[in-house]
């Protein structure tokens, strides 16, 4: 585990952090790892139950606007302020353009896409006040490489690249840097049950350990760390854009070993 610095354990002092699907995954290393920098974090799930002592677990639900404005009211009324959103709350699908119907491309894309849209637009009003607002939205490596058997997911991350640019350039006039961190397939509790669904998950697990060019799956941990840069006031000058967590998979391209 990388080790936190002195400078970094301050760093988000009297920052107020909002992560959406806080409380397993990706969302609860994020979590963790706002709090190692000083902030006071509200993690924002459906169940929140497992969310620690020591973090604000508010119930929401990211496909629910009136859901996800009482959350964001009830974080500044308990904390006074919204410095930091972080979009992480997600759900996977599977299949080809041909596989999902109607219902499914607008179950997916209401709260990986819309969902986003709805927290940033209710926290928006508390980060133009803050003076280092940010957003980090959590992507993935299927928005910028084509990966078999994931239309929908691709397309909903896809479109929330595209939308983390757009809102960057609305948005930094006010005050409110706007970035997204694209991980690579991470071991994460979602990865674990299609790997207990497939006819031999050690197998998948390796084929899934072979496409990332370090020969591993990343880390939540890891794409924590990169969120946690993001949020920071150390990336002032960084906005409008991405960071791969993902091996290499997007640019690398190694000769097969020998």
């Amino acid at each position: 585990m990388t080790s936190t610095t002195t400078e970094e354990k301050t760093e988000m002092d009297t920052m107020v952090a909002v992560v959406t699907g806080g409380a397993s995954g990706i969302g609860a290393a994020v979590v963790e790892a706002l709090r190692e920098r000083g902030a006071e974090v509200a993690a924002l799930d459906l169940d929140v139950s497992r969310v620690p002592a020591g973090v604000a677990g508010v119930t929401a639900d990211v496909s629910d606007d009136g859901s996800v404005r009482r959350a964001i009211d009830e974080v500044v009324e308990r904390f006074g302020r919204v410095d930091v959103l972080v979009n992480n709350a997600g759900i996977g699908a599977q299949g080809t353009v041909a596989d999902n119907d109607d219902a499914e491309w607008m179950r997916v894309l209401d709260v990986n896409l819309l969902g986003v849209v709805r927290t940033t637009r209710a926290a928006l009003p508390h980060l133009r006040r803050s003076p280092a607002g940010a957003v980090v939205n959590v992507c993935s490596i299927a928005a910028t490489a084509g990966l078999p058997q994931r239309a929908l997911y691709s397309a909903s991350k896809g479109a929330v690249l595209a939308l983390t640019r757009a809102m960057a350039a609305d948005h930094l006039r006010e005050g409110v840097r706007i970035n997204c961190v694209n991980p690579g397939t991470a071991d994460t509790p979602w990865i674990g049950r299609l790997l207990e669904s497939a006819d031999d998950p050690a197998a998948e697990r390796a084929a899934l350990e072979a496409r990332q060019p370090h020969g591993r799956l990343v880390s939540a941990r890891e794409v924590a760390l990169a969120v946690a840069y993001l949020a920071s006031p150390s990336s002032g000058s960084t906005t409008g854009t991405s960071i791969a967590v993902d091996g290499g998979m997007q640019d690398l391209r190694l000769r097969p070993e020998r």
